[in-house]
């Protein structure tokens, strides 16, 4: 055990200490932050120029009607359809609206001069859908139509509680799309922690095979403690890296938080946070919003989800690696690796798609059971804990994952006990399974 820890030391030692560790542990919450409102950024910039459209309303009834925005302008036109169709290429196209429109609302034509897109073509479609229902209801010649209308549209946000907690347990609603939002970051960043780490201790194995500096540690440190070193080190310094981010995200949330949001949006999320949602539904601000407001304030709930990180992280994190090590050992360089290593990042990889699956339903026997192999338990535990799911799920999905890690840590030792003697041969999977049946 004792070389185990000195390796776990100099492992740990040579990685926190280089500026890249420095440099990624103060960037990554930032990254994080932006990669959320990368979203918003894109739909922002990515609209493209202004597009304007000739439009032909033998009936009209439409195109008065028809309104402009940032991505299309349009102009009526007096022109025949097909001079229209000739001279105005300078425009994007050529909208016709035929005469029988309210009987037939398929008789709408775009005649475009370059490739056209189904947003653009939506909002067309969009607006002449409510332009042909506005005038239908005209037929019925009701007083103060538009007035009715306009008193009758109602939004309603929904509060969801639920019935299998008691009362005490239960003093926040719960919202889905929260939920979901929190599911997805805290799947994604399992993704990338098992595949960069995973990969960091394959890339240090196979940099210390081929500088012969494990032949040297080997004539005085078992291979097995080599590689549980060697892991341990490498999670250690993920775990340093994880506890420094959540006490930065909670330390600038807490103090940030209260000083940008309204103090009306603060107080309907203490509300919700005591058990009142009357209160907080008297309130205008959108429901949703005070349920994230209060979720990201709520200190009890940011403790359980940064526990249960640190637990899937950490143990998702120990399997991969063991596989990774095993890999790292076979081969002398990293292109050599990418083959042997597929079979190991196609898990990860199927983790990641059932997480979108499952985040649509997350007690279906799909989530359930995906949650609960341990191959993708971590990416997939992790998408589901935020929806409050039941806790002996979390503690039985944790004990196949650790204890699943005991196993690996087995196979992979067999391997890495041959392979880092190995050189010059990359090895087949037949040959692996031969290695992990030798007896010492």
């Amino acid at each position: 055990m004792s070389n185990i820890s000195i390796i776990i030391q100099r492992e740990f030692n040579e990685r926190v200490r280089k500026k890249s560790f420095i440099i990624t542990t103060l960037l990554m919450p930032v990254l994080m932050i932006a990669l959320m409102a990368a979203p918003a950024l894109i739909m922002q910039f990515s609209r493209g120029d202004e597009k304007v459209i000739a439009v032909i309303d033998e009936s009209g009834l439409i195109a008065p009607k028809l309104e402009s925005d940032e991505e299309i302008r349009f102009e009526t036109t007096e022109l025949p359809t097909e001079e229209a169709r000739r001279e105005l290429t300078e425009k994007f196209g050529v909208l016709w609206i035929g005469g029988d429109i309210l009987e037939n609302p398929n008789n709408v034509r775009l005649y475009a001069n370059s490739s056209s897109s189904l947003s653009l073509e939506s909002n067309i479609t969009g607006q002449i859908e409510r332009i042909l229902e506005d005038e239908k209801l005209k037929a019925y010649n009701i007083e103060n139509l538009s007035q009715i209308l306009e008193q009758v549209k109602t939004k309603v946000n929904m509060q969801t509680f639920r019935n299998d907690k008691s009362q005490e347990e239960d003093t926040q609603a719960q919202s889905s799309a929260v939920a979901t939002g929190l599911g997805y970051v805290l799947g994604f960043i399992l993704y990338m922690f098992l595949l960069i780490y995973g990969a960091m201790v394959m890339q240090s194995v196979i940099e210390e095979k081929n500088n012969r500096v494990l032949e040297v540690m080997v004539s005085s440190v078992r291979p097995f403690d080599l590689m549980m070193g060697k892991i341990l080190g490498v999670a250690s310094v993920a775990v340093v890296q994880v506890l420094i981010w959540g006490v930065l995200i909670v330390g600038v949330g807490a103090l940030v938080m209260p000083h940008l949001m309204p103090e009306e949006v603060m107080a309907g999320a203490q509300a919700m946070q005591q058990g009142m949602p009357d209160a907080a539904a008297m309130t205008d601000m959108n429901p949703e919003m005070l349920q994230a407001v209060a979720a990201m304030t709520d200190l009890g709930y940011i403790v359980k989800i940064f526990v249960s990180l640190l637990l899937f992280v950490f143990g998702g994190y120990l399997l991969y690696s063991a596989m990774f090590a095993a890999v790292g050992s076979a081969v002398d360089n990293v292109q050599d690796a990418s083959q042997l290593q597929m079979p190991i990042t196609l898990p990860i990889i199927l983790a990641l798609l059932m997480m979108f699956v499952v985040i649509r339903d997350p007690n279906s026997q799909m989530a359930f059971w995906f949650s609960i192999i341990p191959f993708t338990s971590p990416i997939v535990m992790m998408a589901r804990i935020p929806y409050d799911i039941p806790l002996w799920e979390i503690v039985l999905s944790l004990v196949l994952l650790y204890g699943s890690f005991v196993g690996m840590v087995w196979v992979a030792s067999k391997i890495y006990r041959v392979g880092i003697f190995m050189y010059g041969k990359k090895p087949s999977l037949k040959e692996l399974f031969k290695w992990i049946r030798y007896k010492y």
